[in-house]
């Protein structure tokens, strides 16, 4: 059986992007990164081409990070494997809602949280 591919950009992504099509629920992807490394993990969830999975458990409250960057905060708890998209994760990028400073609290409440 032929392994589907997803790719996790850098050491401090929490996610992984699916490159693979038909990816169902129970389907093994191998995680691949910069380095070389690789994991097999268990998809969680029915994830699109191009979508995010979680490479590690992700906490409510934890900012998600995809190519390096914060793209959103996660809405609930996410389990390594599953997918994650709108229905666990709130957009931190172009909010007319939310000011920079409530982009920073979020930033600042992560970070102590990792320590």
């Amino acid at each position: 059986m032929e392994l589907k591919l997803a790719l996790k950009v850098t050491d401090k992504d929490n996610v992984a992007t699916i490159f693979s099509e038909g990816i169902s629920d129970g389907t093994t992807v191998e995680i691949r990164d910069k380095k070389g490394g690789s994991e097999i993990e268990t998809v969680i969830g029915d994830v699109p081409y191009g979508h995010k999975i979680a490479v590690r458990d992700i906490k409510k409250g934890e900012l998600i990070i995809k190519y390096g960057e914060e793209i959103g905060m996660a809405t609930a708890d996410i389990k390594k494997g599953e997918y994650v998209h709108v229905h666990n994760l709130d957009s931190i990028r172009g909010r007319g809602d939310w000011s920079e400073e409530d982009t920073e609290a979020i930033r600042s409440k992560a970070a102590k949280e990792e320590a």
